[in-house]
């Protein structure tokens, strides 16, 4: 059984909050400057209806918003870490990735951007360059946080798992992937690799905010 929706119009026909596609849709369809999003919960959308469709535009609203007593249960990031992400335009199209403090988002390394890359790609390398950066700075206490499950279990493997196809336009991708599983398969590492809650704590620090 699908999960229940709920609609924002913020600009059409009709204003409001409409809890059928249908509805919604006949307030919005062929309305010039039409201003809409779907929400997971009646309280996010009511949140949401008493702000502005900017407020709102390139968010992630798919995933309904925690309550305060199931934010508590995932406790709070440790912010003496670095968090990685990667942005890619396309699936593949032009990939980076990047990592940042993410107690205040400094940026430690970027990335790219790289050929007829993927998301999960940048995730891995972004880690592999997090854990070997760290460990050249005999940092190997510091956690490092990502919000790809995919990339995680990558680095458990040692090995990208991807089926992308190379070609002499993105051999330098392949080159670099090459490269950061060697230096799992001939080095050690001790920092924790977490998983960012995304869910309980918001996007992670180093998201390129391009969603």
């Amino acid at each position: 059984m699908p999960k229940k929706k709920f609609y924002v119009v913020w600009n059409g026909r009709k204003k409001g909050i409409f809890t059928s596609w249908n509805t919604c849709k006949k307030q919005i369809d062929g309305f010039e400057g039409a201003e809409y999003k779907s929400f997971a919960s009646l309280d996010d959308a009511e949140i949401a209806f008493s702000k502005t469709f900017k407020d709102y535009k390139g968010v992630n609203t798919k995933t309904p918003t925690l309550s305060t007593a199931d934010k508590a249960k995932y406790g709070k990031p440790i912010l003496e870490s670095i968090s990685v992400d990667a942005a890619c335009a396309g699936n593949p199209g032009k990939m980076e990735y990047r990592g940042v403090l993410t107690h205040n988002k400094q940026q430690i390394f970027i990335k790219g951007p790289f050929t007829k890359g993927t998301n999960n790609i940048g995730e891995f390398l972004a880690l592999v360059h997090g854990i070997a950066l760290l460990k050249s700075k005999n940092k190997e206490e510091i956690p490092i946080y990502s919000d790809s499950k995919i990339a995680m279990s990558w680095i458990k493997q040692k090995k990208c798992k991807t089926n992308l196809h190379f070609d002499a336009s993105n051999r330098d991708l392949l080159e670099l992937i090459k490269r950061a599983e060697k230096w799992l398969r001939e080095n050690t590492f001790k920092n924790p690799i977490l998983k960012w809650e995304t869910k309980a704590w918001g996007e992670i620090p180093a998201d390129f905010g391009r969603k």
